[in-house]
């Protein structure tokens, strides 16, 4: 849409890992703010593209633009500072500490005070209320002081959120948020996603379609690799091509 504030642009990105393409010329934007999804069959290439904005993988060719600026040979580190973020298992990280202790030490890391993490509490006053109001966004402040090991599933899906957004990001990367959560609460972990601060631009992966369809105000559709439609939600709905290699599967048509 002509006039909107890209943060995040993808430019005929490819990669391969011998003869597999992986990556196809992919070309997408994400608004800032915006609160897109990306789906399509097993194999299509999702991780692989945000591993791809994120840094862990190189691309063969193609460029990544943050806010205009290009990241592609930006480390994983350096892309993190400039504000993209993904989220990462909590399941094997800090199992005893409680998620204020967790968090708080990664806003201490953002801050380069992470060395003076165990000092007296009083002296992170301000990275302690920073992480309190990440875990209160995140509905978490109830269990903020429990062991993070004693949480629900859902609960520790929304730690990896809290640990991320630690970070300030402007664009957030979230790689199937409700996998293995309980249906009861993949739609709570999801209204809270869609409740983060409104210039946070948001890309995830998810094969719920009834919370694409519910969550995301576009759509991305990752076949062979690449890119087969990026449109809004009924577009998506109502595309053949769509319906024949991706929806249909899933129950959809």
């Amino acid at each position: 849409m002509p006039g909107e504030d890209i943060v995040l642009r993808t430019e005929a990105l490819q990669k391969s890992f011998g003869s597999l393409e992986v990556a196809r010329s992919v070309s997408i934007e994400l608004p800032r703010g915006a609160r897109h999804a990306l789906i399509g069959p097993n194999g299509a290439g999702k991780t692989t593209l945000i591993n791809l904005i994120t840094g862990q993988i190189r691309p063969d060719s193609g460029k990544i633009f943050l806010e205009g600026r290009d990241v592609t040979q930006m480390d994983v580190a350096g892309r993190v500072r400039h504000g993209v973020t993904r989220t990462f298992q909590i399941n094997e990280l800090f199992p005893n500490l409680t998620p204020l202790e967790a968090v708080t030490l990664a806003v201490c890391e953002r801050e380069d005070l992470a060395g003076q993490f165990w000092r007296p509490l009083t002296a992170q006053k301000a990275a302690i209320d920073e992480a309190f109001d990440i875990l209160t966004q995140l509905q978490l402040a109830d269990v903020a002081t429990r062991p993070t090991r004693t949480l629900s599933y859902g609960q520790k899906r929304l730690m990896e959120i809290a640990l991320a957004l630690a970070t300030r990001p402007k664009v957030l990367l979230l790689d199937e948020p409700a996998a293995g959560v309980p249906k009861d609460e993949s739609a709570m972990l999801f209204s809270v996603i869609a409740a983060l601060p409104a210039d946070m631009s948001v890309l995830f992966i998810e094969h719920d379609m009834s919370l694409v369809f519910k969550f995301s105000s576009q759509i991305v559709v990752l076949v062979g690799g690449g890119v087969l439609l990026q449109a809004e939600p009924d577009v998506v709905r109502r595309d053949p091509r769509v319906r024949e290699v991706y929806l249909g599967q899933a129950g959809y048509v």
